[in-house]
């Protein structure tokens, strides 16, 4: 068999980076040939705020993929989260000269580049704009508008925000550390894309991705995201109430959530006790289960009823925009005791814990098939993404990709219709930090 292509996918979170080397195997699955994993210590909330630590902690995370897979490793495809990002829902229009002229890629461009007008506060840039429906003539809930004819095309937008510092020191780390990046996604939708099926992203669905630093939501309704939020709350905040509320040091905070912790507080019995060593010599102190339930059940009580929030914000009540597919858990932080429950009772959606191992092969360590590494599969997923079979011999294609590196705008347009909404992210991100 031919040697297939080797990707890589870097996950820059607030407590671990991690880089998964992997290609497709012949059954179109992903198969991981090397894992790499370093402490994250210059991200905070998903933020860079030490350049020369992140660097060192991504060089590690490289090295040890390098070394576990046998492969060399140069080009990353990297995630990009933070508190800084935000998504906001825009209306806009156009008035076109010639009405019965047929509606063309190049009225969709003029319209998505006035969005890209739109004043932002100062310090934040538009990182992409994503149509949703069109109208044509008032008619609405137009898919495809290409090839009618109209006076005045109008759409629904999802734009995505950021801030520029932040998104820019994520390039600079990345060319510091000697890696050249490839592919750059928001990591709800790369965690989206590891671990929600087409039927959930159809039928409605909010994914929940808890990690160290921020809880990420990505919201999709008839196989469109719909919103985007972050809550500048995660794993860590947790961690830190454990650690003052029992007065223990953080090491073994993160220990006692991770292998007695629980979300409900009605599961532990008073007599229920855990005794932890003492410091330098000094006696053991005892906490009690239902005592740790309790702080924890507060915290994460508080960080749900903020996501719970922002899918009400999306309007879930509404009839036409309720989420059938309920809830999906993913990140590190999904894997608390009773988490699932917690969250069927706050939302009263239905919930799972989303695994990102039905797209990976069957060979795969079960290490990287928990939600833990569902933003990185994500991430290697979108990385192995190419374009449709046959594509690559139509002399046209070839002509778009070459104007693309020409900087030919609509071009670029054309191509992007036949990738996903992840390509569509990355290639405009991508843009964005070579420009910077």
């Amino acid at each position: 068999m031919e040697d297939k292509i080797i990707s890589v996918g870097l996950d820059i979170g607030t407590t671990k980076i991690v880089a998964l080397v992997g290609r497709k195997n012949e059954f179109n699955k992903v198969e991981v040939l090397g894992v790499g994993k370093s402490k994250s210590l210059g991200v905070h909330r998903g933020v860079v705020n030490n350049i020369t630590q992140t660097i060192q902690s991504i060089q590690q995370a490289v090295e040890d993929a390098k070394i576990n897979s046998g492969h060399s490793v140069s080009d990353v495809s990297v995630g990009i989260a933070g508190q800084h990002i935000r998504s906001i829902q825009h209306s806009d229009y156009i008035t076109r000269e010639n009405p019965e002229a047929v509606i063309d890629e190049d009225d969709i461009q003029k319209l998505i580049q006035q969005v890209y007008k739109l004043v932002m506060l100062p310090g934040e840039e538009i990182i992409h704009v994503l149509p949703q429906e069109y109208k044509v003539d008032g008619q609405g809930e137009v898919k495809e508008p290409i090839g009618m004819h109209g006076g005045r095309l109008e759409a629904n937008f999802h734009v995505v925000v950021g801030q520029v510092s932040s998104i820019k020191n994520i390039g600079r780390c990345i060319k510091s550390a000697g890696l050249s990046m490839a592919n750059i996604t928001l990591e709800p939708l790369a965690s989206s894309e590891a671990v929600l099926s087409f039927e959930e992203k159809e039928a409605g669905v909010a994914l929940i991705d808890i990690g160290g630093g921020t809880t990420d939501l990505a919201i999709f309704k008839d196989g469109i995201i719909r919103h985007t939020a972050v809550i500048p709350f995660g794993g860590n905040v947790i961690t830190e109430d454990i650690k003052e509320g029992c007065s223990i040091i953080e090491k073994q905070a993160e220990l006692l959530k991770i292998k007695f912790g629980s979300a409900w507080p009605g599961e532990n019995r008073d007599t229920e006790i855990v005794s932890i060593p003492g410091l330098q010599g000094r006696d053991p102190k005892e906490i009690s289960l239902k005592t740790l339930s309790k702080i924890i059940n507060a915290r994460v009580v508080e960080i749900i009823e903020q996501v719970f929030l922002e899918i009400k914000n999306y309007g879930h009540n509404d009839q036409k925009k309720k989420l059938i597919g309920g809830v999906v858990l993913t990140g590190g932080g999904s894997q608390l005791k009773h988490l699932k429950q917690l969250v069927e009772y706050i939302t009263g959606m239905d919930t799972r814990v989303g695994y990102p191992s039905e797209h990976l092969a069957g060979d795969t360590s079960e290490i990287v098939s928990s939600p833990l590494f569902a933003t990185s599969v994500g991430l290697l997923m979108s990385a192995l993404e190419e374009i449709p079979a046959g594509v690559s011999s139509d002399e046209s294609v070839d002509k778009n990709f070459k104007d693309i590196k020409d900087g030919n705008q609509s071009s670029k347009d054309i191509i992007q219709q036949r990738k996903s909404i992840l390509d569509r992210f990355g290639e405009k991100l991508k843009e964005f930090l070579d420009n910077a």
